[in-house]
């Protein structure tokens, strides 16, 4: 549906009604399930707008809206990065095209976001967010959490500074969240924590002593400060969670820790919502962005959804998203659904040709003749080609063609020429675009190793099935790797599908390579071209959103009612001075000293010296270190030996079994 509030943009809108409603049909047709999606015609500025507030048109109250705006608008400005399309995660979803775009541009941009829509309704990891309710309710909740938070703003009572503070100091934590559980479930951590924590009034009463002694001994307050601060059983993922539940505020004219406002906590506790809405879409940026690519491209292009007309500048603007250099979430997506895809229908053609009398894994590839396998996997001359001429030889009682649309086409009343994929069903569709026959995919069969071979036919109880090669070819499922994505998409996010389908073969045949600094260089090189490095730095980049993995280790460090943070050390250091800033934004949450515990590699300058000399790369000695900040000045001090063998990962620190984390 197309909405459009303004004269000026009515014919923009106009246009583009049946392309939108044709894109929904086809996104259909291919197995797609998306949101029901608003399309709203904007302007240039208008657009720069919403990608400032993160795609919604109400936010609350703060100056980072402005700052992203102001760089978006450079940014557009000067050639450095144009928005073609914004999307929200709803339902139904909302997405808005900017109307100066061409229509070229603009179709791209509706193929684009039906993909997005369906993958927000269909994989598990949005559907967390949205805890008892079936589907989110986005918009509502941020326009209720940005009145909310504009209250608290206009209240005279309230230093509108001591707000903008307060959410300074949550969004510099916002990533530490424990994004592997859904938030409702999250909400039972501390009475959970609080069930296996000994009550500190339970140990007094059993030592025996009277209320007057007690109360001169322990300072009651002291008491119930500690009830909340004893050291954590394991550590806790969620730190904003356990700021809100267990932090106070430092007053500076008691010089003391006190208790904070209720408006404190609830703004806290908005902000901690929202960061859980948007950390599936950080989590799923390469599936995400690569599902809507995929699907963009085939309708765009194998279908035709862009006018001859329009072909050129598609491929063009394509081409370049696709090419923008460093890691491209686009890219890297497309290139590893299009393998899923490969992958699963090599198998399915593997599993029919292994049952060919004759036909083993051992002679696999002396015996089968891949031109003759792939000229027979080449979709029926009548389904690959249809035109509004072709409409008298398809039989409408062919399972892969609509009868009722076919009827249609030949009435006159559907644009076959147009619209070729309408008169197919969906099985019509996936021979039409079986991946194996395309001209770009026809060694990925042949390329099948030995120890796949054996795998497949280590399972296979009813072999010689098939007289012939063109007989099993006849029973291949065309609708396999489409299935296969499918399923994928359900329950994957980033770390697991990179885990799971960035194998050797990926990256061998995609020239993947991993760069790092070099202290002997001073210079950023290329490190290692081997798969498994290249996976590993990969998944380093996708866990917790890229950044680094902290936990609440201790809420009463030293007994002094102090934070301690762990960082989960893998092999690559934090950014010391961040950390420190970081630290100070903890204690306006946390009221008292905040403790950040790491480990830092140190290089010694004559090592450093030498190994440039000889062309090597220097070897820095690994420290473990706390910091501390006490509300004014950040201390360096020598880390505990058992503190430090918990903060250090085995090897690299993530969980890569979607099933435990969907459990």
């Amino acid at each position: 549906m197309i909405h459009d509030d303004r004269v000026a943009t009515r014919r923009v809108a106009a246009e583009l009604a049946e392309p939108a409603e044709r894109a929904r049909e086809l996104a259909e047709r291919l197995g797609l399930r998306p949101y029901p999606v608003n399309y709203w015609v904007v302007t240039h500025d208008e657009m720069n707008e919403l990608i400032a507030y993160d795609g919604f048109q109400t936010r609350y109250p703060h100056w980072r809206w402005g700052m992203k705006y102001d760089r978006q608008r450079k940014q557009d400005t000067f050639g450095m990065g144009k928005a073609f399309e914004i999307v929200n995660n709803d339902n139904p979803c909302h997405a808005f095209l900017q109307e100066s775009n061409a229509p070229a541009d603009q179709k791209a941009v509706i193929t684009h976001v039906e993909a997005h829509a369906d993958f927000f309704r269909n994989n598990e990891w949005f559907g967390r967010f949205a805890g008892d309710r079936e589907d989110p309710d986005a918009a509502a909740m941020l326009e209720q959490h940005a009145e909310t938070i504009a209250g608290y703003a206009a209240d005279p009572e309230i230093d509108r500074e001591d707000v903008e503070r307060l959410i300074d100091a949550v969004l510099c934590v916002e990533d530490t969240i424990d994004q592997h559980r859904a938030l409702a479930a999250e909400r039972g951590g501390d009475e959970d924590l609080a069930e296996e924590l000994t009550d500190i009034e339970e140990r007094l009463d059993r030592l025996g002593l009277s209320a007057e002694v007690r109360d001169q001994v322990f300072d009651p307050e002291w008491v119930d400060d500690q009830r909340d601060r004893e050291p954590l059983p394991e550590p806790r993922p969620d730190v904003l969670a356990y700021l809100r539940e267990h932090g106070t505020r430092f007053d500076e004219s008691e010089g003391k820790a006190v208790e904070r406002e209720p408006w404190m906590d609830e703004v806290i506790e908005v902000l901690r919502r929202e960061a859980y809405y948007f950390a599936p879409q950080r989590m799923t940026k390469v599936m995400n962005e690569g599902w809507a690519s995929y699907f963009e491209s085939l309708m765009m292009g194998d279908e035709r959804f862009a006018g001859d007309d329009e072909f050129v500048t598609y491929a063009d603007h394509m081409a370049r998203v696709l090419g923008s250099p460093g890691l491209n979430p686009y890219k890297l997506g497309f290139e590893i659904w299009r393998y899923v895809e490969n992958g699963a229908n090599r198998r399915e053609v593997v599993d029919k040709l292994l049952r060919v009398e004759g036909v083993t894994w051992r002679n696999f590839h002396d015996v089968i003749d891949f031109d003759e396998v792939a000229a027979t996997l080449e979709p029926d001359p009548e389904i690959a080609g249809v035109t509004g001429d072709t409409l008298d030889d398809m039989d409408p009682e062919d399972p892969r063609v609509d009868a009722e649309a076919l009827a249609r086409a030949t009435a006159g009343d559907l644009d076959a020429d147009a619209y070729p994929w309408a008169v197919l069903t969906y099985e019509g569709l996936c021979e039409r675009h079986f991946s194996l026959a395309k001209p770009a995919n026809r060694g990925f069969l042949e390329r099948i190793g030995r120890g796949e071979l054996e795998r497949v036919a280590r399972y296979m109880f009813d072999d010689e099935v098939y007289p012939d090669v063109e007989s099993a070819l006849a029973d291949v499922d065309y609708g396999a790797g489409w299935a296969r994505m499918r399923e994928v998409r359900e329950s994957h996010n980033d770390v697991t599908f990179i885990d799971e389908f960035l194998t050797e073969e990926f990256v061998v045949e995609g020239n993947y390579f991993t760069y790092e600094y070099s202290e002997a260089a001073e210079e950023y090189r290329v490190a290692s071209v081997d798969p498994d490095d290249v996976k590993r730095k990969l998944l380093l980049r996708f866990t917790n959103f890229g950044k680094p993995t902290v936990a609440v280790y201790d809420g009463n460090y030293d007994n002094r009612g102090e934070l301690l943070l762990g960082h989960r050390y893998n092999g690559v250091a934090l950014d010391i001075e961040q950390a420190k800033r970081t630290l100070e934004r903890v204690f306006e949450l946390w009221g008292r000293p905040v403790n950040l515990a790491t480990i830092v590699t140190e290089y010694d300058d004559h090592e450093v010296e030498v190994a440039r000399r000889r062309g090597r790369e220097p070897r820095g000695d690994e420290v473990p270190i706390r910091l501390r900040y006490d509300g004014e000045t950040v201390e360096r001090h020598a880390l505990e030996p058992d503190l430090a063998e918990q903060i250090a990962a085995d090897d690299v620190d993530y969980d890569t079994t979607p099933e435990e984390w969907l459990a």
